[in-house]
């Protein structure tokens, strides 16, 4: 059976497949049309759109501006790291308190919003992505206090923690988390211990990489044979079986893929209708699943 076309996200009840909005960068050129795929996102029920201040260097987060205005979409964004388009990396953590607060503002100002549905606390405890250093390594308590603050002044509505450890997540349960974003596919599954902690806290799992492939040597889940298979004997993409696969693991995983084509978009969106067969759903679950802090070292 299918699972559930939606689920609770932020005290809301959204459809589990939302829109990543991070490769709206690659429409800089051509705004309008950015915009367009937003709205476009929306019209079969889309609720929950995941951006970031750093996207685009503020880009992305002025057209969702533009195309929703006051609509009542559930924008998730994150903090934690700051444009560096001159940079070796075009972000660099931004992971002290002040620079959090900061982080908050940036985004209530580029949305247009005056409080902030969802904000991630994207950290920096592990792979993929940029390791703290230097001052930017900063007490995750002291990270809470400013974001629960910036919660009891109506600026946040709900709190997430992204790219974070099981430890970490532990440690911040007692502040009330609303969703993980992690790293997570079929083939690249670390964090099955911290999946179902999310299940029995009613935490959401929201997973971004979630076809692998994101780095080079890390795997990719439209390689493996048995995704092929099914998605032959489905009459599906490789792809869309893949982020099925990720709404039949858990009934608290929310999707957010993201893409500049609305035939991708749609493409995704309609995953959300494959359902498995018990055979079927047991190849997929003995595919073997690589562990990416191994591989990123």
């Amino acid at each position: 059976m299918p699972s559930p076309a939606t689920g609770p996200l932020a005290g809301r009840t959204v459809s589990r497949i939302g829109y990543g909005a991070m490769q709206l960068e690659r429409l800089h050129d051509d705004p309008a049309a950015a915009v367009a795929l937003l709205r476009r996102a929306v019209e079969p029920g889309v609720g929950h759109v995941d951006t970031a201040q750093f996207y685009g260097d503020g880009f992305v987060n002025g057209v969702i501006r533009e195309a929703f205005g006051s609509a009542d979409v559930l924008i998730a964004t994150k903090v934690g790291a700051v444009p560096d388009p001159g940079g070796p990396f075009p972000l660099r953590l931004a992971q002290r308190p002040e620079q959090l607060r900061a982080g908050v503002e940036d985004n209530l100002r580029a949305l247009g919003l005056d409080r902030l549905p969802l904000v991630n606390l994207r950290r920096a405890d592990r792979r993929p992505g940029l390791l703290a250093e230097g001052d930017q390594r900063v007490d995750l308590d002291d990270q809470l206090a400013v974001l629960t603050a910036l919660r009891d002044e109506g600026k946040i509505g709900a709190l997430g923690l992204s790219a974070v450890t099981l430890d970490v997540l532990r440690r911040a349960l007692p502040a009330g988390i609303a969703c993980v974003q992690n790293a997570y596919s079929l083939v690249g599954r670390d964090d099955e211990e911290m999946v179902e902690l999310c299940v029995a806290e009613g935490i959401a799992w929201v997973p971004f990489f979630p076809l692998g492939g994101a780095f080079p040597g890390l795997p990719k889940v439209t390689d493996e044979p048995a995704v092929l298979a099914a998605a032959r004997a489905l009459g599906r993409t490789p792809a869309q079986v893949g982020l099925a696969w990720l709404l039949h693991r858990a009934p608290n995983v929310h999707l957010i893929p993201g893409t500049a084509s609305v035939a991708h978009l749609e493409a995704n969106l309609a995953a959300a209708d494959i359902a498995f067969d018990a055979a079927t759903l047991a190849a997929l679950d003995a595919i073997p699943a690589r562990p990416v802090e191994g591989i990123l070292g």
